[in-house]
């Protein structure tokens, strides 16, 4: 069992493998988790530029300090247990794991196909949870956790977003089921982002306009919203595991 320090604990040198991280949510806990001395390992698919750009900011900063891993989360388990075991090669350790990649769009009932149920539950619910089997030895050793990126409308459903929905619900389940298996090493927590970035290709004015309105704080959530709760799970979160932070700005409780 890890006994943790009473005071914060530090994350200098520790390392943080995260996938889809070279964009949009994924790049801002990268940027404010490396300000925070952590090593990163960047999983990315076809954000090649992108991944290569994050790289080269962050390492200005402080060199040899980010690894990039290019794959494809749509995968067998074994390629998925290579990508962890890649990570932790590159710095000798694993600290925390965010599931963070995901895949979105609707599938109206009626109209969706078996191509797009295996790519929504594949990259937003089965990977998270090979990924995490993988890392789980890694994690134990350091007292490491696992952050898994949900969404509101896993407990909310979404218009014509079954599939979607569906998986995002399996991966809290997932979030609950981990914590509870991998007590009292691993710490599993949840975020649950509501309208933070918009949607690409991105909605009408009046969609967004709408959209707002729904939301009681009235505006637009911040990546760095859900980079800070991220650090917070891991720098701060001793003792909560098996939860979801909702970070919406209020909708999910106006929804």
């Amino acid at each position: 069992m890890v006994v943790f320090p009473v005071d914060t604990n530090p994350l200098t040198d520790k390392v943080l493998l995260i996938t889809g991280g070279a964009r949009r949510i994924g790049a801002e806990v990268c940027r404010l988790l490396h300000a925070e001395g952590m090593r990163l390992v960047i999983h990315y698919r076809n954000s090649s530029p992108d991944a290569e750009s994050l790289k080269q900011e962050l390492e200005q900063q402080r060199p040899n300090s980010v690894s990039l891993i290019r794959g494809d989360l749509l995968t067998p388990r074994k390629d998925l247990q290579k990508l962890v075991s890649q990570a932790v090669k590159t710095f000798g350790q694993l600290d925390v794991l965010v599931n963070n990649a995901s895949s979105f769009y609707p599938t109206p009932v009626g109209q969706a196909d078996e191509i797009q149920w295996d790519d929504l539950m594949g990259i937003n619910l089965k990977a998270p949870y090979f990924l995490s089997q993988a890392a789980a030895p890694h994690l134990k050793m350091t007292g490491g956790c696992i952050i898994n990126i949900a969404d509101i409308h896993a407990d909310r459903p979404l218009k014509d977003h079954s599939i979607y929905c569906m998986a995002k619900a399996g991966l809290v389940m997932m979030t609950q089921s981990l914590a509870r298996d991998l007590a009292p090493d691993i710490r599993v927590n949840a975020i649950a982002p509501g309208a933070i970035l918009w949607p690409e290709p991105e909605p009408s004015d009046t969609t967004k306009a709408q959209a707002i309105a729904k939301v009681p704080l009235q505006r637009l959530g911040k990546p760095q919203d859900i980079a800070r709760s991220v650090r917070f799970l891991i720098r701060d979160a001793h003792y909560i595991t098996g939860q979801v932070i909702t970070v919406c700005g209020g909708k999910s409780i106006a929804l």
